[in-house]
């Protein structure tokens, strides 16, 4: 099934990018009127632009809640799914992500008002590559800040080598009470199977990771599940996470109680995305060059609600 043909909330519209001759599909949800800047979603591993505009319950789509406080959202199937599955069967490195994703969002920003800028909002392995995406513009527009969940430094278990997350056990998404009751019918039209190259690029991320993040030049978040079981994000190492940005004006690391690995799609995504949506208003009232105090470098907040 295609992005095109994926059951959407109200406002949402595919489109197609085009990234440096690949054709990557995409679902755009705009507000009225000039938005205030532009949310790039890009997916995990497994996923497709659907993850943002969750159908199971009227409150988890991220294309719906960003339009309607101001911003655009594009979500994009990343190269290797939706349109682009059939002519890159075996998805792309990193690197050729970086490009084709680069060149489709240039264009995207030549075409359409993006606002202030373009602030990259991912989810798992859409995290390495907004990470890797970090280091670079696009076009006129540019970069105000990353916010990433579901993705660390270490992995917990040797979560890449699943294969096809349709034959998957659900021991990943945490628990099935974290979830509307209608997510497990409803995602089945927005996993795909994992391209193998991304398999090789995510087991070789420990490795790289640490020379990415000290290349990042904007405010960074991230965001662990309370019930995250495919990344480890114990103090220590988290302290060595946030660590690792030496050049990032802030670095904050919060934890979302009440859900697993794919936030987005559970009963916590409108609370995780209106921190999203927090965060990038603190992007927007700096001029993301400014080196903060320690204690806005890195900023852990504890659980501030019972645990489930």
């Amino acid at each position: 099934m295609t992005t095109a043909q994926l059951a959407r909330s109200g406002g949402v519209r595919p489109m197609l990018l085009d990234g440096d001759g690949i054709m990557l599909s995409a679902l755009l949800s705009r507000p009225d009127g000039a938005p205030r800047a532009t949310i790039v979603a890009l997916h995990g591993a497994g996923m497709s632009a659907g993850y943002f505009d969750g159908q199971a319950a009227a409150e988890v789509s991220l294309l719906t809640l960003g339009a309607r406080v101001g911003y655009t959202v594009l979500a994009v199937d990343r190269p290797g799914y939706g349109h682009s599955s059939a002519r890159l069967p075996e998805g792309q490195s990193l690197d050729a992500q970086v490009r084709s994703l680069r060149a489709a969002l240039t264009g995207f920003g030549a075409e359409q008002d993006t606002g202030a800028g373009i602030f990259l909002l991912a989810h798992s392995f859409g995290g390495m590559l907004a990470l890797r995406m970090a280091d670079g513009g696009f076009g006129s527009a540019r970069l105000l800040g990353l916010d990433i969940s579901g993705c660390g430094q270490r992995h917990a278990r040797r979560l890449f080598q699943l294969g096809d997350p349709r034959r998957r056990s659900l021991r990943g998404w945490g628990p099935p009470r974290l979830y509307p009751p209608a997510t497990f019918r409803t995602s089945a039209t927005i996993v795909a199977p994992t391209p193998t190259v991304e398999l090789a690029e995510a087991a070789r991320w420990p490795v790289v990771f640490p020379r990415v993040a000290a290349r990042v030049t904007v405010p960074v978040r991230f965001t662990f599940a309370e019930h995250e079981a495919l990344w480890r994000h114990d103090p220590d190492t988290l302290r060595d996470l946030t660590a690792r940005f030496t050049s990032a004006p802030s670095v904050a690391v919060e934890r979302q109680l009440g859900t697993g690995h794919n936030i987005s799609l559970s009963w916590a995504a409108r609370s995780y995305h209106l921190r999203a949506l927090g965060f990038l208003e603190q992007c927007l009232r700096t001029d993301g060059t400014t080196p903060g105090t320690d204690a806005d470098r890195v900023r852990a907040m504890r659980p501030t609600t019972p645990e489930l």
